[in-house]
């Protein structure tokens, strides 16, 4: 057994192509090329990677599930990074860590990265009013008593998701952003939370009008390849010329069409990647780039600003996770008495999940492309097992999976 956990480490190393690195001296320079601090070592896991592999199984064997790429770090290493399905129903091409999908509004974190970077060096001031941002945003009452940290954290006074069906009837987004102001008030800014996506896309109009870059280049050129994410991008174009990414599908494993209404909004919903690359955030966003993404930074993003309580009807999981709040583009939690910061992430045929430790630097990340909820429930199943608590059937699924097993692709 200890020699089979030596052999899948080595080659779960392998795969990422992450080697131990020492930051280096020049912190603020961007653009520097990086490589995250992960070791594979024969340590013993707490997870225990066997059972959660035969877990994604039933998860796989669900009647809607097409295709997943499941990426999970323990203490800053990577133990387990797999794909599994395929990226179109009944193509026969296999899903793998390089698989490219769509994040959906995890993109949000990497907005208040970039907004929260230019904040540390100067060029902006989290407190300060939008009204001094020159966005296309406009607010009932006013955008000079909300701030540029209360767009990030969704206390922008406007109700939940304001006008997102306009924006999926094809309006231009800066269009609605500059009608927001004629809604009712739903509660003074600053002071309640209701989660946007058109209005939380005026990220992207302060990143470009700060860095004078577009928003695509400026994520680039100052996340994604200084921390080595070569297979990330913002934008339709992004996904669909990858080598290998995944077609979105909806019930009954039926593929659609790309949609693009919220790649129209960058900042909220515009980022690809693969897994392996979702992994590098995920260790950048416990501290392992601190080049790219000081600890200062990572603090200010993942401090709790407002509570966010539930709307609408509740699953176990859900309420499993307390305290939940928002920070910059980042939800934390308490669950098991620990410390939790993630984000979900669904656009039309495709889910995504991030959800870490950052204390004990431990965490799991996921990819899919059908647009069921499913998958998401392997997380609590991860944070069981890394903390040893008692097992929860969190999947609620058959026990014994059908014959014709899906098979994995490391």
């Amino acid at each position: 057994m200890a020699a089979a956990m030596v052999a899948l480490l080595v080659a779960v190393g392998v795969a990422l192509g992450i080697t131990w690195s020492q930051p280096k001296d020049t912190a603020d320079q961007i653009g520097a090329k990086l490589r995250l601090p992960v070791e594979i070592t024969a340590d013993p896991a707490r997870v225990d990677y066997a059972r959660l592999d035969q877990r994604i199984g039933l998860v796989m064997q669900e009647a809607n599930s097409v295709g997943l790429a499941v990426a999970a770090i323990e203490r800053g290493r990577l133990r387990f990074i797999r794909g599994y399905g395929e990226t179109l129903a009944g193509s026969g091409q296999r899903v793998t860590p390089d698989t490219v999908f769509r994040w959906a509004s995890l993109s949000k974190a990497v907005a208040a990265a970039l907004v929260t970077r230019l904040a540390d060096q100067g060029r902006l001031s989290l407190d300060a009013p939008l009204s001094s941002m020159n966005t296309t945003l406009t607010l009932p009452g006013g955008t000079d008593k909300a701030t540029v940290a209360d767009l990030l954290s969704h206390r922008l006074g406007l109700v939940r998701n304001a006008w997102d069906d306009q924006l999926e009837a094809g309006a231009d987004p800066r269009a609605i952003r500059g009608r927001l102001g004629t809604l009712p008030p739903f509660c003074p800014p600053g002071t309640c939370y209701a989660y946007q996506n058109v209005a939380y896309d005026a990220a992207s109009e302060i990143v470009e009008r700060a860095t004078g870059e577009d928003y695509a280049t400026a994520a680039r050129t100052r996340l994604f390849e200084p921390l080595g994410m070569k297979n990330a991008s913002v934008g339709r174009a992004g996904l669909e010329n990858a080598g290998r990414w995944a077609r979105p599908h909806r019930l009954g494993r039926h593929a659609v069409s790309v949609n693009d209404d919220y790649y129209k909004i960058p900042a909220a919903g515009g980022v690809n990647s693969s897994v392996r690359d979702l992994a590098r955030w995920m260790l950048a966003q416990m501290g392992a780039a601190p080049s790219v993404l000081p600890a200062a930074t990572l603090a200010t993003m993942h401090e709790p600003r407002v509570a966010t309580p539930p709307h609408g009807r509740r699953g176990a999981m859900d309420r499993a996770l307390t305290d939940a709040s928002y920070g910059l583009g980042w939800r934390t939690y308490r669950y098991g008495g620990h410390d939790l910061v993630g984000h979900r992430g669904s656009v039309d045929g495709y889910g995504s999940l991030i959800l870490f430790d950052p204390a004990d630097r431990s965490g799991i990340a996921m990819l899919w492309n059908s647009n069921r909820a499913v998958p998401a429930r392997l997380q609590l199943e991860f944070f069981d097992m890394l903390y040893g608590l008692p097992p929860t059937d969190w999947l609620e699924l058959p026990a014994t999976p059908p014959a014709g097993r899906i098979e994995a692709a490391r």
